[in-house]
């Protein structure tokens, strides 16, 4: 199969920082605790044993890339991963490991 990776500037840039937001083990954790269903704050921190300084600064970030979605309810913030294309990628390199 011959790739062909002569793309824009522009969609280079996107590729690049989605592979960014994919270069942090604990964005990956969090990912995954929300790539089945949407979680309250306390509840990814629960899931990863992350701070919830730490959980809030990536979600920050997954958010402004327009990864993860945030909703208010009450006091309560629930995430949900929007970009499926990403947990498409991480389904399948979960399935390429031969560890799990």
């Amino acid at each position: 199969m011959d790739l062909d990776l002569a793309l824009p500037e522009a969609d280079l840039e996107w590729l690049a920082n989605r592979f960014k937001i994919l270069s942090e083990p604990t964005r990956l954790q969090i990912l995954a605790a929300i790539c089945q269903q949407e979680r309250k704050v306390c509840e990814i921190c629960d899931r990863t044993g992350l701070s919830q300084a730490n959980v809030s600064k990536h979600l920050r970030l997954l958010k402004d890339a327009g990864v993860v979605a945030c909703r208010r309810e009450g006091v309560s913030r629930y995430y949900r991963l929007v970009d499926r294309d990403l947990l498409d990628l991480c389904t399948k390199a979960r399935c390429r490991n031969p560890a799990k």
